[in-house]
């Protein structure tokens, strides 16, 4: 099985980046790790856009990432999330599935 991955991109307005960055690091990360029982997480701040930020978790396959988004805590990490950022940051979210992986 390959691995799969559930990717949160937000765009966060740039007088809220400090706050939303240790927000993210000390609160959502960790609940959503626990929540989704993902196998790692990563965080990224964009170099090429200024002000996006992505969460990335990663799990044994699409069956598992699937199973996590249809739990209550996924719904209590939104609600989590709009509750934290109603206005200032906006996000997308994407599933993908590991297809080819190469390198050492």
């Amino acid at each position: 099985m390959l691995k799969a991955y559930f990717v949160v991109r937000a765009v966060v307005e740039a007088p809220l980046r400090q706050k939303f960055d240790a927000w993210y690091s000390a609160h959502h990360l960790p609940m959503a790790l626990n929540e989704f029982k993902a196998e790692k997480c990563w965080r990224f701040w964009s170099a090429a856009e200024a002000g996006v930020h992505y969460a990335v978790y990663q799990f044994a396959d699409m069956a598992r990432l699937d199973a996590a988004l249809g739990g209550d805590g996924f719904k209590m990490l939104v609600a989590d999330f709009d509750q934290a950022w109603p206005s200032g940051v906006t996000r997308t979210r994407d599933r993908l599935e590991l297809v080819e992986e190469r390198g050492g």
